[in-house]
């Protein structure tokens, strides 16, 4: 069994699912501290130094830089211990798989196989004859993001292994509830003390993300009048009604189910009330910076017109700040992007640039000033009892981060 893989079936085994209904603790569930103590032993073991997990199941180390690359800058590895609230997380039972073709089948559940088809993922084809993690059906696997994790540690195993590696100073960083949006928001950057760094956080082998959506979230809060049914007549003003009058009003063809690419949405995620008060929250995404901007005031739009047909007051829209698109921070630092691509290459991948459909801590880090793109795990169906990853993507993965962090082993930019 090869070291990234040993590592992965323990990791996933660990159970640090986060939860958005507790949002405002960090980290928000207790078992994330289980997974990060697990890290911080694994990174002492390999000789890290400066191991640090904190109270909010922050994981941070240091590996010293090879011989001659001590005066290049640190370079940070980044990867989330958090696994998706979607699906099913507790007691994961990884299983290794040998593909033969057709449907890969996790496991059977209630009689039926739960099973990925080459119409759901085109590459499964690519995998015919090689070893699969999968789950048993019933839980997700947790390669999102302990894929990152184990190939990270694989790596620095590797290093440390064969000092005639070159690499810089490296700066681990495991960080906790990413799934629910906070990833690395309480990292201490100053602490970390790193010029620039990578997420290793991505989807299929090769794939490479420097541009992400610009998010945010809007809360539509709608206060209605009501008196008693039977004397409401031009009085009553029922929030439910108004409140799907405003969804009504959000362009229907702009909803995450009729867009893909670079098309950006209006994704309402959660309705509670009544006939007196209506709360929706909806996510705003696009990658353009202008219409980001417009997504916003369409909403803000819609409010004012039904407040100019119901009365001042009866709608209002806050919205808060998630992310914005990374790539707006990347002049200058565009041997961020060469150096993932070529260590690609010299790995025997074949790269590929896709400005992801969502966010990574990644984006999170570069507007605090860490320029921070993402880096393929070779997992697939994230936040599904379907998930699944190849083994040799994971070996693959390290090889690429072994070329990778070489490239950093001297001054960049110059």
């Amino acid at each position: 069994m090869s070291d990234v893989l040993e590592r992965f079936l323990r990791y996933v085994q660990v159970d640090s699912q986060s939860d958005p209904d507790n949002e405002q603790v960090t980290p928000s569930t207790p078992r994330q501290h289980q997974m990060a103590r697990v890290l911080g032993d694994d990174l002492s073991a390999l000789g890290c130094e400066d191991v640090r997990v904190d109270d909010h199941a922050y994981v941070t180390a240091t590996l010293p830089a090879s011989a001659g690359a001590e005066g290049a800058p640190a370079l940070m590895l980044c990867a989330h211990i958090d696994t998706a609230p979607d699906a099913p997380a507790a007691g994961v039972r990884p299983r290794v798989v040998r593909y033969e073709g057709g449907p890969l089948v996790a496991g059977i559940v209630d009689g039926k196989p739960v099973q990925t088809t080459s119409d759901q993922v085109p590459d499964l084809a690519k995998f015919v004859g090689q070893d699969i993690v999968v789950t048993d059906g019933t839980t997700l696997l947790g390669a999102d993001d302990k894929a990152g994790v184990a190939e990270i540690c694989a790596l620095l195993a590797r290093l440390v292994a064969d000092p005639s590696l070159a690499h810089p100073t490296l700066k681990i960083a495991f960080v906790p509830d990413e799934e629910i949006g906070h990833g690395a928001s309480l990292l201490d950057l100053d602490a970390l003390d790193a010029a620039y760094g990578y997420t290793v956080d991505g989807e299929a082998l090769g794939e490479f993300n420097y541009e992400c959506f610009s998010a945010c979230e809007a809360t539509v809060r709608v206060r209605g009048v009501m008196v008693h049914p039977g004397s409401a007549k031009d009085v009553m003003v029922n929030a439910i009604t108004v409140a799907s009058e405003f969804q009504q009003l959000v362009p229907a063809w702009e909803r995450p189910e009729h867009t893909c690419g670079r098309e950006g949405f209006y994704h309402p995620t959660d309705i509670e009330g009544s006939a007196s008060e209506v709360t929706l929250k909806y996510i705003l995404r696009d990658f353009d910076s202008a219409k980001f901007a417009a997504r916003e005031q369409t909403l803000r739009e819609i409010a004012a017109l039904l407040n100019g047909r119901y009365g001042e007051g009866t709608v209002t829209v806050d919205v808060r700040q998630q992310y914005r698109n990374m790539a707006e921070h990347f002049e200058g630092k565009e041997f961020l992007v060469d150096n993932a691509l070529a260590a690609n290459r010299e790995a025997g991948l074949e790269p590929s640039i896709v400005a992801v459909r969502g966010g990574t801590d990644g984006a999170q880090l570069t507007f605090r000033g860490l320029p921070c793109p993402n880096l393929a795990t070779g997992g697939y169906n994230a936040h599904s009892v379907r998930e699944f990853i190849p083994v040799p993507s994971m070996e693959a993965t390290v090889n690429m981060l072994e070329h990778l962090v070489a490239k950093f082993a001297v001054a960049q930019g110059a």
